[in-house]
């Protein structure tokens, strides 16, 4: 059985930092191209980051651009997002998704990915 698991959210004060993970179980994330997206109460999903299965090329959005780093680890069939200098405005339920993708590039498009894990949610609150 194919599934992503995210973990790693909560409840963190301005500045702090979180570190989700994306666990992949029923399939090898070596040749698939990872996704982290958010969606926050009455905003469309946005693609934060991803990464690519080939060369580890990796997307921000800009408004994460510094703060966030997305890194895989496939001997442990995870991927993570480092987030650093959390800000009330990164508030949301993250996903992690995957699409097979044998390329150097990864896609910030939601429509795009396959295989959806069932979201963490992060709040940045003091």
């Amino acid at each position: 059985q194919v599934q992503l698991v995210e973990s790693g959210g909560g409840l963190v004060q301005p500045g702090g930092s979180l570190r989700l993970s994306c666990a992949a179980s029923g399939f090898t994330l070596d040749y698939w191209a990872i996704g982290w997206f958010r969606q926050a109460p009455g905003k469309e999903r946005e693609g934060v980051s991803c990464i690519s299965s080939s060369d580890g090329s990796t997307y921000y959005v800009d408004s994460v651009k510094g703060r966030f780093t997305i890194f895989r680890d496939n001997a442990k069939n995870t991927v993570y997002l480092q987030m650093n200098s959390l800000k009330p405005e990164d508030t949301a339920v993250y996903y992690c998704a995957s699409v097979f993708r044998l390329t150097s590039s990864c896609s910030k498009w939601p429509g795009e990915y396959v295989y959806w894990g069932q979201g963490t949610q992060v709040t940045v609150s003091s």
